[in-house]
């Protein structure tokens, strides 16, 4: 069996070692060698060839973004990075998956070989993911050219349509690439990314500053609105609510779903519920199953479903498992998906 070679770049000797002592109790992971900053990385790399490398972002000599981004213009790897819970954290992380990066684990803020030891099953697989996913897309550390699709004056047909989007590892460019092509009027987007808490309203807050729809973090209770994307919170799940000709959303910590809280299966269970035809579900990159089943209650229920293909996804997990479910109407490169979502609405490029 042929290991996942991985190397370790953090200037923390003992987070290096914490690492190290951590991968090694997977048969599946060789630890080949860590560097205490980019400079003994780049050497590294070139003499070790891992498969994977797991990246700090606070290093002295070079910073870990701007290294993330020399090495994916020059060598693009698959990279997990290492980054804090702090606000600048979440800004900093975001940019590496902006670049490149295929996920991220937190540190611990207090006892680093405890706090490690609770994320180690996480790292493990992330690292595993890491491995296999598609690191070489279109447009690596490059803002990519977004498909102008509508002028402001454009209509929409029809204005109680609910557009669902679940997405996880790569999700974030992915949704971003969606969002921010769709034009002011677009119906009510519900939008569920696996991610941990806090890094979903600097996420959401990121996006509402690139996109033509307000984008935002939701709160329990919050009307869902054309014009509008609400993101559930990290480590809650979000569910459509109807009252009348009012829509709402409600956000609460039960348990975990395939494993996640937010989960995309509650997203689109509660969407095929209370929107059912008149809604389109659309699941994007991410590892898993997630969403796969719940997609297909959506289109039993009348829903236009969409999955993105495997050769402009990062990891072709759960929109794999929604196509083999039976689950989906449509499977499109991401640059498609946006068109084919206002196609289904009724967008008119008409003034």
């Amino acid at each position: 069996m042929k290991k996942i070679r991985v190397l370790n770049v953090d200037d923390s000797a003992l987070m290096r070692q914490v690492l190290a002592s951590l991968l090694a109790k997977d048969q599946e992971i060789e630890v080949v060698g860590s560097a205490p900053d980019p400079y003994i990385a780049r050497e590294k790399i070139k003499a070790l060839n891992p498969d994977v490398i797991t990246l700090d972002v606070e290093m002295p000599r070079m910073d870990g973004i701007t290294f993330l981004e020399k090495l994916m213009r020059g060598h693009p790897m698959p990279v997990v990075m290492v980054s804090s819970l702090t606000e600048a954290g979440c800004q900093t992380t975001l940019r590496a998956l902006e670049l490149g990066a295929v996920d991220f684990i937190t540190k611990p803020k207090i006892d680093l070989r405890e706090g490690m030891d609770e994320v180690a099953q996480d790292l493990i697989a992330k690292i595993k993911v890491a491995a296999s996913a598609n690191v070489k897309r279109e447009g690596l550390g490059v803002k990519r050219e977004a498909k102008p699709l509508a002028s402001g004056s454009a209509m929409i047909k029809t204005t109680d349509t609910i557009i669902a989007i679940g997405s996880s590892t790569g999700g974030t460019e992915a949704v971003k690439d969606v969002l921010e092509v769709l034009p002011p009027n677009t119906p009510p987007v519900l939008i569920t990314q696996h991610m941990p808490e806090r890094f979903t309203k600097t996420w959401a807050d990121r996006m509402n500053g690139l996109c033509r729809i307000s984008v935002k973090e939701a709160e329990d209770g919050d009307s869902v609105l054309p014009g509008h994307a609400l993101v559930a919170p990290g480590g809650y799940h979000m569910a459509l609510e109807r009252s009348g000709a009012r829509y709402t959303v409600r956000i609460n910590q039960d348990p975990p779903v395939n494993r996640h809280r937010p989960s995309v299966d509650v997203l689109f269970a509660s969407v095929a519920r209370y929107a059912g035809a008149n809604a389109v579900g659309v699941i994007l990159t991410g590892m898993g199953g997630d969403g796969a089943k719940e997609l297909l209650t959506m289109k039993q229920a009348g829903a236009f479903t969409i999955a993105q293909d495997e050769a402009s996804c990062v990891v072709f997990g759960m929109p794999k498992e929604a196509i083999k479910a039976g689950a989906v109407d449509k499977v499109l490169p991401l640059g498609d998906i946006a068109g084919a979502i206002l196609a289904h609405v009724g967008y008119s490029k008409a003034a």
